[in-house]
């Protein structure tokens, strides 16, 4: 059951310390496959984080869950396509915060096609982009920081 307690809102600079220590778990890291080089390298991620937040063609809000950063989700352009993207903290997970995190920023998003990827077997992940009418369009491989190997791949699409 969606829980109607997930609500979006822009980041904050408070925010992506939390964002820092949820991408640090490493089977959230796993199952996602296409990860940073080194998880743990703070400042890497704090400039990624800057550039993400001053580049204006990225839209990203924060996910909170019962008053509680629980993830962060956004859309921006890959491979020439816009896609959407979502990080959910490994302590949230399986409670409905995904599907209706994506549900709501489909609201904001309304670019379409839109795009989205997930590794093969992150059947949860794709289980949440179906729900929100996202469709397996295609399949890619690339290389998996999380796993050190090539990393079988879906891409999704909402028309």
């Amino acid at each position: 059951m969606i829980n109607t307690s997930v609500k979006l809102r822009d980041v904050t600079e408070e925010d992506i310390p939390i964002f820092f220590e949820q991408q640090l778990d490493s089977t959230a890291n796993y199952i996602a496959a296409f990860t940073a080089k080194d998880p743990s390298d703070k400042d890497t991620f704090m400039d990624h984080w800057t550039k993400i937040i001053a580049d204006e063609t990225i839209t990203i809000k924060t996910i909170i869950f019962n008053g509680k950063v629980s993830g962060h989700i956004s859309n921006f352009e890959q491979f020439g396509e816009p896609e959407v993207s979502y990080w959910i903290g490994k302590e949230y997970w399986g409670q409905g915060i995904a599907t209706k995190a994506l549900s709501e920023f489909l609201n904001y998003i309304k670019i379409r096609p839109l795009f989205a990827r997930a590794a093969k077997d992150n059947i949860s992940s794709i289980r949440v982009l179906e729900k929100c009418g996202f469709r397996i369009t295609s399949e890619d491989k690339g290389f998996s920081n999380a796993r050190g190997i090539d990393v079988e791949e879906f891409i999704l699409k909402l028309e």
